[in-house]
């Protein structure tokens, strides 16, 4: 009788009663860095499975991402006034960027689309005596990836001996692993969330994500997580902007979401 009355006060005040199971949210800090998820504690979150929303087109389903490292490469010239520098100077900042010369001209991030993975110097600090060059190398293959780490290696090999001393070192640190493997098992997942955005008039498809997020990292922890849109476009330009529209519209693909999964 009390749920009969419910609905009938929701439906004058146009509001809908939602039966759902039970639901938990979280937020995680510092994403950009990696190491939001590092803490995350699973068993306590308690939930089978979940959803990011970390995204941008609110189209789109994301189960794929990069397999991520970084990459530091740290250049030790050998400074000295330059009025006498004739043979005894080596300039830390020409070796950092001939180290960069040897890398893959195609496989810089303004070459590359889809699946295609790149090497990004993203910044360059340094001085003659040294200079400490970051990249990030990103790869949907994780052999591939593997690939782009060991070229780091091999170039910074190729100029030591060059140059005859350890004038290169390189540190490559694993970021974040292709949550595509941990997810495969648990596709219905990604079935239900497209089925949503069918059910709100959307065309629905996967598309690869061109970066990272944290569902891949909770997905290895043991909580598959992919990703859904926020509605926001442009990420990491002064142009970024999110769709308020779209915003609105994916409560109502999530709300979807927890209908249809109710009592499963």
């Amino acid at each position: 009788m009390i749920k009969l009355v419910l609905q009938s006060l929701c439906k004058w005040w146009n509001i809908f009663i939602i039966i759902h199971n039970d639901i938990q949210i979280a937020f995680t800090p510092d994403e950009e860095i990696g190491h939001g998820s590092d803490h995350f504690n699973v068993d306590y979150f308690n939930a089978q499975y979940a959803y990011t929303i970390d995204g941008g087109d609110i189209h789109i389903v994301e189960y794929e991402n990069f397999n991520a490292f970084s990459a530091e490469v740290k250049v030790h010239g050998r400074s000295i006034h330059p009025g006498s520098a004739k043979n005894k100077m080596i300039n830390s900042t020409r070796v950092a960027y001939e180290f960069d010369s040897l890398l893959p001209v195609h496989m810089r991030p303004e070459s590359t689309e889809g699946y295609e993975g790149f090497n990004h110097l993203h910044s360059i600090q340094g001085t003659c005596e040294e200079t400490v060059a970051e990249y990030i190398i990103r790869n949907h293959d994780l052999q591939q990836a593997n690939k782009q780490c060991q070229d780091f290696k091999d170039i910074a090999e190729f100029l030591n001996k060059k140059y005859g001393y350890k004038i290169v070192e390189v540190t490559i640190t694993e970021s974040y692993l292709n949550m595509k493997e941990a997810l495969k098992d648990h596709m219905f997942i990604v079935e239900q969330a497209l089925a949503a955005i069918k059910e709100n008039g959307l065309d629905a498809y996967c598309s690869p994500i061109r970066g990272g997020t944290d569902g891949a990292r909770l997905t290895f922890k043991g909580l598959p997580c992919p990703n859904l849109g926020t509605g926001g476009f442009n990420y990491h330009g002064p142009y970024e902007y999110c769709s308020l529209t779209m915003m609105e519209k994916q409560v109502q693909i999530l709300l979807h979401i927890l209908k249809n999964t109710a009592s499963k």
